[in-house]
């Protein structure tokens, strides 16, 4: 029976609950994590020049820090708490997300063994907990969760947390001004046959921005060698025929 993607809707025949671009991108997410904190430690010094002359002044000294990146680069609950006077501005911190997702994934994972009659058991122990072999840091959260993501996408639980992976990235782009290169592509979508084909550089397909028709890389390359040629003569031919009207209007 076919399935379809909690995210993006396309049918997905394996048994898990993100289809593979989905997953690519949720892992391109993990592995990119530690060059984002990178970027936002860089983002740390606030912005901000001192007050100009003629202006209305300040009541107080500016912070030292960029609160948003603070937010994201402290320690904090993998979950969010309750904030009331609005002081939180960055959303759970990276730290605390990833170390959150990694033991709630630990414990869910089936642990294997035959008992005493030999008979295979199967269980899941709600106590387990992630423990990193290379240390605590991002990078090793970062590595360990891109490990077990072929199972958590088999968990009805993996639409939160590429939801939660996915907020986290926006936040991290709205404060260091990055975003994703993206590539237009020369060939029509094959099916709505509109120009709207985007590469984008974190993405497992080239999607059609507007029908949403997906390709893989392979499959864009054997449309277009189909495709282009045609276009290109039509593009000649309708050249010449202008070229020519314009002569005879002369």
């Amino acid at each position: 029976m076919d399935t379809r993607c909690s995210i993006c809707r396309h049918v997905t025949t394996a048994d898990r609950y993100l289809c593979e671009g989905c997953e690519y991108q949720a892992r391109t997410w993990l592995r990119g994590m530690p060059g984002q904190v990178a970027l936002l430690q860089a983002c740390l010094p606030p912005a901000a020049g001192p007050a100009q002359r003629g202006g209305t002044g300040r009541a107080h000294s500016p912070l030292p820090l960029d609160l948003r990146a603070l937010d994201l680069l402290g320690p904090g609950q993998p979950v969010p708490v309750d904030d009331p006077h609005g002081d939180a501005t960055g959303g759970i911190p990276i730290g605390a997300l990833l170390t959150g997702w990694a033991h709630y994934i630990a414990a869910d994972v089936p642990a294997v063994h035959r008992d005493q009659h030999g008979t295979v058991r199967i269980e899941r122990h709600g106590h387990a907990a992630a423990w990193p072999r290379t240390g605590t840091g991002i990078t090793a959260w970062s590595t360990w969760l891109t490990g077990y993501l072929p199972y958590a996408v088999t968990r009805p639980y993996s639409e939160v947390m590429y939801g939660q992976l996915e907020d986290l990235m926006r936040q991290i782009q709205h404060i260091t001004h990055t975003r994703e290169r993206r590539t237009a592509k020369d060939a029509p979508c094959p099916v709505c046959r509109g120009f709207c084909l985007v590469q984008r550089e974190d993405a497992l397909h080239i999607t059609c921005q507007n029908c949403g028709h997906r390709l893989t890389p392979e499959a864009y390359d054997a449309h277009r060698a189909i495709v282009l040629p045609a276009l290109a003569r039509t593009a000649i031919l309708m050249q010449a025929a202008h070229a020519q009207a314009r002569q005879a209007a002369a």
